[in-house]
């Protein structure tokens, strides 16, 4: 776990303070420059109404319809130009930036869907690789995307909350989850591009719900805007209370969330405290 919570954070150890979450919704595209300056507006506008964190979508750094040779081309390193610009971005407007890129490999052929949080100094302080990859429903992001290693989640502090995260298809998981709430995570972060289909917004919609009610935690889930996303960008509470939800637009929501609402949904339901099986590795 890294922590980065300041030593003189007045929020950092009281139970009661509401944080600022902001879900960020737009449709990335094949434009990097493009991409960066669509995330700077809405970073602005997160922070201007108050956010701490804001969280972006699965391959907000470069997106095509079609998974294929660009993407490995436009992949680059933790410590390449979209890093950078969005630790510019953190640092701007005091607020932690996280989202997903496309990171270069060993392998010619393949890159790694990563996630990454950079705080509001700039650190970068996590970094994700999607475990299960997108091969259903007639796609396969395993011909260009490597794998994620099973390992100990990386978690980061934002005032007083530890935060995880998880990519898209992941959700369908329901042990990925848990295993962050087991390595301490009371906000969990979901970047995703929940391509359209028959029956797939309800798939998300409660997916994401599922996640917060039987782990009582908060999840904040930033997905593509349409026409190939879905949308409906939400942050769930720990009682499976929609706090805030996008529909199809390019767009920000800000949801404020606490600790003491952690405390008292698990008081009354304490299935974590409850439950008679701990997640077990393959």
């Amino acid at each position: 776990m890294i922590d980065s919570v300041a030593a003189d954070d007045p929020t950092a150890d009281d139970p009661t303070a509401d944080i600022g979450i902001a879900v960020a919704q737009f449709r990335p595209g094949a434009d990097r420059a493009g991409n960066i300056a669509a995330m700077r507006v809405l970073t602005a506008s997160a922070a201007g109404r108050g956010a701490r964190l804001v969280v972006f979508p699965e391959y907000s750094s470069f997106f095509e319809p079609v998974l294929g040779r660009s993407f490995v081309a436009a992949a680059e390193p933790l410590d390449g130009a979209f890093v950078t610009a969005l630790a510019q971005l953190a640092g701007e407007f005091g607020i932690y930036v996280v989202a997903g890129m496309l990171e270069s490999t060993g392998d010619p052929g393949r890159f790694s869907n990563t996630l990454v949080a950079v705080d509001p100094s700039g650190m970068l302080v996590a970094t994700y690789r999607k475990l299960h990859l997108y091969d259903a429903f007639g796609d396969r992001e395993s011909d260009w995307v490597l794998p994620g290693t099973v390992q100990a989640p990386e978690t980061f502090r934002v005032d007083g909350l530890t935060v995880g995260m998880q990519t898209c298809y992941d959700i369908r998981f329901p042990e990925v989850t848990r295993r962050l709430v087991d390595a301490g995570a009371d906000l969990v972060l979901v970047p995703s591009e929940w391509v359209r289909g028959p029956l797939k917004e309800q798939h998300w919609r409660t997916l994401v719900t599922a996640r917060a009610l039987e782990n009582t935690v908060y999840v904040a889930a930033a997905d593509h805007a349409p026409p190939v996303g879905v949308g409906n960008s939400m942050v769930v509470d720990p009682m499976g209370v929609e706090l805030v939800t996008i529909g199809e637009t390019t767009d920000v929501a800000v949801a404020w969330v606490s600790r003491a609402r952690l405390e008292s949904v698990r008081a009354v339901n304490p299935a974590l405290a409850l439950r008679r099986f701990t997640v077990q590795p393959r």
